[in-house]
């Protein structure tokens, strides 16, 4: 439940702070008339993206043995890579959000108005949501294969409690004087997603060395279940968090490791050059 509570609270907040930043630049140039058309493409994009994501998990459950577990090994990879982009994008991006919103509701407003509204706000919002959408089935196919029910209540909750949390936050950016250190949150938010996406590169690893799709060169380097079983409640969380293995191969230790030291070089070099990047809190 954890990794989508982060996962939708990071999407979910960026998603709060596209819509306020919309209708505070509609409340500028006096436009509140359009604010509905906002809405309207907020909820269908969340429709979209609520689709999307049932439908990549119930393919994924028809699928079985071999087909199943390429389809999983793609959709972690493939998830991995976009949770990756989507970290550093948001560092390297967040200093011209505003702006360009600002610049897209004026334009929008003064062309055709409500339809262009509508898709400034489906557009940026759809695709947070589908995003969500590839991460959250993802992070399903982690669990216990065996445990189906399971899966599905803890990643729904986790899911909702995430939205909750970032539609609480953005309100309380857009609607009070409290200022959240956005970018110190981004920090936090992107390390934990950062070992998350490693969890899911081995994982997608292991997947394909079930099919012979990747050798394992060594099929355990070590086995470390007898300690902490990974079928365990503790191992549960970590092996969904992090892509805790207990008896893991080569080829998927050197995957992780492999991605987790890129990725935290190229991390750290991105947030040690002085830099003013921040998100603007307020329309």
């Amino acid at each position: 439940m954890l990794p989508t509570y982060l996962l939708s609270l990071r999407e979910g907040l960026e998603a709060a702070l596209i819509i306020g930043i919309v209708l505070g630049a509609l409340a500028k140039i006096r436009r509140t008339d359009l604010a509905p058309a906002v809405w309207l493409g907020t909820l269908s994009a969340v429709g979209v993206s609520i689709l999307t994501a049932g439908l990549l998990t119930a393919f994924g459950l028809s699928l079985e043995e071999t087909s199943e577990q390429i389809f999983e090994g793609v959709t972690m990879l493939l998830a991995a890579g976009i949770l990756t982009w989507m970290i550093f994008w948001m560092g390297k991006q967040a200093r011209f959000l505003k702006g360009e919103l600002e610049d897209g509701v004026n334009k929008a407003a003064s062309s055709t108005g409500t339809r262009a509204v509508f898709g400034l706000a489906f557009l940026a919002v759809v695709r947070e949501g589908v995003e969500l959408a590839l991460f959250v089935t993802a992070a399903f196919f982690v669990g216990d294969k065996a445990e189906v029910s399971n899966n599905v209540t803890q990643t729904l909750a986790g899911t909702i409690l995430g939205l909750g949390t970032a539609v609480l936050l953005g309100y309380t950016i857009f609607a009070t004087t409290v200022r959240l250190d956005l970018r110190r949150f981004f920090q936090v938010t992107g390390l934990l997603l950062i070992l998350f996406a490693a969890g899911l590169v081995a994982h997608g690893v292991h997947e394909f060395n079930e099919v012979g799709l990747i050798p394992p060169v060594i099929e355990h380097i070590w086995d470390v279940n007898a300690l902490l079983d990974e079928n365990s409640i503790a191992g549960l969380l970590m092996k969904t968090l992090f892509g805790y293995n207990g008896n893991p191969s080569l080829t998927e230790m050197i995957a992780y490791f492999a991605y987790l030291a890129t990725i935290l070089f190229l991390w750290r070099r991105e947030n040690t050059v002085p830099s003013r990047a921040t998100v603007e809190s307020r329309a």
